[in-house]
């Protein structure tokens, strides 16, 4: 699975290391609260995964299925609902984790189709933050790591449909 070619910008110890740090904020921050965790697939599964088993307070989870990307780097800006919200939120926290914010469509979408839902609070925790490539104002409230405008695979995010595997995050750049 090593290739020498690839610019790793974030090594599976890092990773971890960081996802150990948030973790430990997100449970001081939602003790005694009504935790629901909601995770975006695909994209987040690995990230989601390794973050709830680093929250120390009891958590409903959910996953939650939204398009936009297709089999493109770019976002075609309009985001489509693919699987819906599994349980009933009304009263709980949520807290939306996903792979990257970039240009922030998908979770402006998301946290204001999550509200609808009667929560009694919305955040969002992110793996990746790419702030220069922002359409909507929209700030993740946790966050492993910032970057810049890079094309980026591995740990959850793809490239078509492959990469999610490799357990670190890495630039892509065709060679």
């Amino acid at each position: 699975m090593e290739d020498k070619n690839r610019n790793i910008l974030f090594s599976e110890e890092q990773i971890s290391a960081r996802i150990k740090e948030i973790g430990k904020v997100i449970t001081e921050d939602y003790k005694g609260k009504n935790l629901y965790v909601l995770s975006l697939l695909r994209g987040s599964f690995i990230f989601a995964a390794d973050l709830v088993r680093n929250i120390d307070t009891n958590a409903k989870i959910g996953f939650m299925t939204t398009s936009s990307y297709g089999h493109s780097e770019e976002t075609t800006g309009v985001v489509r609902v693919v699987n819906d919200i599994p349980d009933n939120i009304e009263g709980y926290d949520v807290l939306i984790v996903d792979d990257i914010v970039d240009s922030g469509i998908t979770m402006d979408f998301v946290v204001n189709h999550v509200k609808k839902f009667g929560a009694s609070s919305v955040k969002t925790c992110v793996l990746l933050d790419k702030p220069s490539r922002r359409k909507v104002s929209i700030e993740p409230n946790y966050c492993c790591f910032q970057i810049e405008d890079v094309f980026v695979v591995g740990y959850g995010l793809n490239y078509g449909d492959y990469y999610r595997n490799i357990p670190y995050v890495f630039n892509w750049e065709e060679k």
